[in-house]
């Protein structure tokens, strides 16, 4: 087989692949937690061993939805970090975008961060924790070199850094699973709240020496 047969072979590979991730998506957003293989399988048109073939198995199926999903996510918090604003402002965008961004979508959210109430038969529910927990881990890390990248945290800045970034991201995730449950007070409410307990130390600390600044 030549290069150009084989490069062909992954791009079509990978189209398809892309196509069975809308298909999920499109079953996710009407199902949240309760989506199935057999559904995923039917509103891609395909039986589901073929999905199987694909992703493995559900879990492999869940890690590219999250993928996917998370992506996403982080290329809009960039972007809020990256917005021509004072460092109030960017603090303030970022915490709606991630808050807009589960408020949007809340079964997607659920079904990534949340098991399914009951599993059909042959067909159980996530293992959530074993999936989740990388995804905040990601999310985590990609905010602390963003934070490492930005300010000047002094000694030990690359572990300060770190804690700095998996703590924002905890309080993020829970505040926003609270909030998306209950919805006891307005999304901007809940953004200034966040905003205000962490404002004090991101108040204070300066820009690091050379770095893009926050």
């Amino acid at each position: 087989m030549d290069t150009t047969q084989r490069t062909d072979q992954q791009r079509s590979a990978d189209r398809r692949r892309r196509e069975l991730l809308e298909a999920a998506d499109r079953v996710v957003l009407r199902d949240g937690p309760q989506a199935s293989m057999n559904a995923i399988a039917a509103e891609a048109g395909i039986t589901k061993p073929i999905l199987y073939r694909h992703f493995g198995d559900k879990g492999g199926l869940y890690a590219a939805l999250a993928k996917r999903h998370t992506d996403a996510l982080l290329d809009s918090l960039r972007a809020a970090l990256d917005a021509p604003a004072d460092r109030r402002e960017r603090v303030e965008a970022t915490l709606d975008t991630y808050l807009a961004a589960i408020e949007a979508r809340p079964q997607v959210y659920r079904f990534l961060m949340h098991p399914a109430d009951g599993g059909q038969v042959g067909d159980p529910g996530f293992d959530v924790g074993k999936h989740s927990v990388p995804l905040l881990r990601r999310m985590g890390e990609e905010l602390a070199q963003v934070i490492e990248d930005r300010v000047d945290l002094g000694p030990g800045s690359q572990q300060l850094a770190r804690v700095w970034g998996h703590g924002i991201v905890g309080m993020m995730h829970a505040a926003g699973d609270w909030w998306l449950g209950e919805r006891p007070c307005s999304r901007a409410e809940l953004v200034r709240s966040l905003a205000d307990l962490l404002w004090g130390r991101l108040a204070a600390v300066g820009d690091k020496v050379g770095g893009p600044g926050f």
